[in-house]
């Protein structure tokens, strides 16, 4: 019996369908992405959606989507589905699905009349091309299927119009046409197993809708365009399969190629194979490089979610190579102690203050591993971001004399709640930020042990820790109240509860007691803890915002007022269970399992980015992000290990 379970009765019900969104990825950078009844709802859904590194670097959709038609006696049923204005939906093919399966692909099956029909999807993982099989598992009559491409050959965050610009041409290939709409892009295959006739109807259809962009605040009607339609007939049994490329194919290969990737395929047979399948798909390799997609659909390389992410998404899966393939790659974007933030359009954004500390924070990680040998592989980049962080660099970035690490910058965030409306922070974080100096510590107390007691570098550090650890608890421990401030400068100390304080119950070297990490873990439980995640702010505080939708800047404004995170629940967990011991195991497993339900929910088998902090705690955000993947990954992770007589 199938894992992912899906209401049969209620997928021809758009309500249920199009708010559960299928994601496959691949190690080139493509993705494939829709609904499950197959309708986009956002610009960033496609079937083919492909980096296109000479234009801009960035994601472009090629291939929209693919209407599949049922022609029998001379009758045409179009098992596709688009919006349209007044939520119209045209044509209506969600009306014939009867099952959705998702274990290794995306599999619909549809019954028009007598005939049954099988529509599965496999990205291909280490090219640009879709791969669509179409098997005509009954029928009673000569059938035959017609497949209409929809194109848009635009970037991911734009949207296609009509214009006087396109390209119609089209040349034969075998089995297919290749296509072009625009100069500078690359050609499009689209070629199918068996012969096939090409029908030349080139058209544009305006005004498709996409829902969630409508919600976002954003725009939302595209024009897009249609070359012809290829049409074939199939026996009863038959399959054929079709597929979109940026390279020619040879059709006679493409049903071994489907088959063969589909054995790659991790099983999505349980809610660990759904993690594990999940955590794949960030990795992108190109041009010699290993990153990490900080998630789908719109988000890029960010260095701290990498760094964040990586022991989750490679460790503890039991594949540490591909951390040291992504640490390799990260070090060659070390510039004067700092990782960029982000990378837009070629230009890196340095504005982050905790990502180099996070990057130390994965290298005790990958020790803990592996056989590598961390201060002789990577010693110079260390010592190049301690003597950064020591002396000063950009952003006013650099330690004060207490021996904490701070930030002057009051106009550009440098931590993880960075978002910002009108050119000004939501939550501004000026001075000491408690997670940074926690990680702080933390990284001066690893390196110092990596160099040696005898080390030139020990020596000279030797006074900080104690220093550090000291300044910590004057600043942020709030004695009576039993937690640890937000942040703290220039006069001004932030004490609201929020979440960033579990990091220093989680690190390896900590700059607080036991007695400290119990008591600020219970005000998080009571105050933030909810069953996705840990609030950004306690819903005591008169700015808590618990709803995180609207446009972007209600998006913004509500980001870090209270909004659920799960990635901060890594943490969260690694600190009870050191206070608790095997009595805290019961509340881990609690908070493991209870993602188990969104297997099948928004994103199919992966983690969204963020929850609402009320009930019922809605999904928001990116529909898979790999830091609340690599947090589940991490706690099941604890959990076996307890369950062995294992240290967490």
């Amino acid at each position: 019996m199938a894992f992912l379970k899906f209401d049969k009765a209620e997928l021809v019900n758009l309500e249920y369908s199009l708010s559960r969104e299928a994601l496959r990825s691949n190690r080139a950078g493509s993705y494939a992405s829709t609904t499950i009844a197959g309708c986009n709802t956002r610009k960033y859904h496609g079937l083919l959606v492909c980096p296109v590194e000479h234009l801009d670097g960035e994601n472009h959709v090629l291939l929209s989507t693919l209407d599949l038609t049922v022609i029998q006696h001379e009758k045409e049923f179009n098992l596709g589905i688009h919006k349209y204005e007044g939520d119209m939906y045209v044509p209506r093919g969600h009306k014939y699905i009867r099952d959705y399966d998702a274990e290794r692909g995306s599999r619909m099956t549809y019954r028009v009349g007598g005939v049954v029909l099988t529509r599965e999807s496999m990205l291909v993982q280490k090219k640009e091309q879709v791969l669509i099989k179409v098997t005509l598992e009954d029928a009673h009559s000569d059938t035959w299927i017609r497949f209409r491409p929809f194109l848009a050959f635009r970037n991911v965050h734009k949207l296609s119009k009509a214009n006087l610009y396109l390209n119609r041409q089209f040349v034969p290939v075998a089995n297919g046409i290749k296509s072009r709409m625009y100069d500078g892009y690359p050609e499009l295959f689209m070629q199918l197993s068996k012969k096939a006739e090409f029908v030349p109807v080139p058209d544009w259809y305006y005004n498709v809708e996409y829902m969630e962009e409508q919600k976002r605040g954003y725009e939302y009607k595209e024009d897009l365009y249609v070359p012809g339609y290829f049409e074939l007939q199939l026996r009863k049994g038959e399959t054929v399969v079709f597929s979109a490329s940026t390279e020619e194919e040879k059709p006679a290969g493409l049903k071994r190629r489907f088959a063969a990737e589909t054995e790659m395929r991790i099983s999505k047979d349980s809610y660990r194979n759904c993690l594990l399948n999940s955590a794949q798909q960030f990795l992108i390799r190109r041009n010699k490089e290993t990153d990490i997609l900080a998630g789908f659909h719109w988000l890029g390389v960010r260095s701290r979610d990498t760094f964040m992410a990586l022991p989750g998404l490679t460790l503890s899966t039991g594949n540490p190579d591909p951390a040291v393939e992504v640490l390799d790659t990260m070090v060659k974007r070390l510039k004067d102690g700092l990782f960029p933030n982000t990378t837009k359009q070629g230009h890196a954004y340095y504005n982050s203050i905790d990502a180099p500390l996070w990057f130390i924070r994965a290298l005790q990680e990958l020790e803990k591993y592996s056989d590598i040998v961390i201060w002789k592989r990577y010693r110079k980049e260390i010592l190049q971001i301690m003597e950064a962080y020591r002396t000063g660099t950009h952003f006013g970035i650099h330690m004060s004399d207490n021996g904490l690490i701070g930030g002057t910058d009051r106009y550009i965030p440098l931590t993880w709640m960075d978002a910002t409306v009108n050119g000004q922070p939501v939550t501004p974080r000026p001075g000491f930020a408690v997670e940074v100096n926690a990680l702080w510590y933390n990284a001066v107390c690893q390196v110092m042990e990596w160099a040696g007691p005898q080390s030139k570098f020990s020596k000279e550090w030797k006074e900080l820790p104690e220093k550090i650890r000291q300044s910590f608890t004057d600043l942020f421990w709030i004695a009576d109240k039993g937690y640890l401030a937000d942040f703290a400068g220039e006069g001004d100390r932030d004490e609201s509860v929020r979440p960033n304080q579990v990091i220093a119950a989680s690190l390896d070297y900590s700059p607080v007691t036991k007695e400290m990490k119990k008591s600020l873990l219970d005000v998080v439980k009571s105050e933030l803890l909810t069953i996705k995640g840990l609030r950004t702010l306690s819903p005591k505080n008169p700015l808590y915002r618990g709803i995180n939708a609207g446009d972007q800047e209600k998006r913004d404004r509500s980001a870090h007022q209270g909004t659920v995170y799960p990635w901060l629940l890594e943490h969260f967990v690694r600190g009870y269970l050191e206070v608790h011991k095997r009595t805290g195991i019961s509340l881990a497993r609690e908070i493991y399992d209870g993602f188990e339900v969104d297997m099948t929910n928004h994103g199919i088998g992966t983690i969204t980015e963020m929850y609402d902090g009320n009930p019922p705690h809605d999904p928001r955000g990116a529909i898979s992000f790999a830091c609340s993947v690599a947090s589940l990954l991490r706690i099941g992770e604890m959990i076996d290990n307890y369950n062995g007589d294992l240290k967490p």
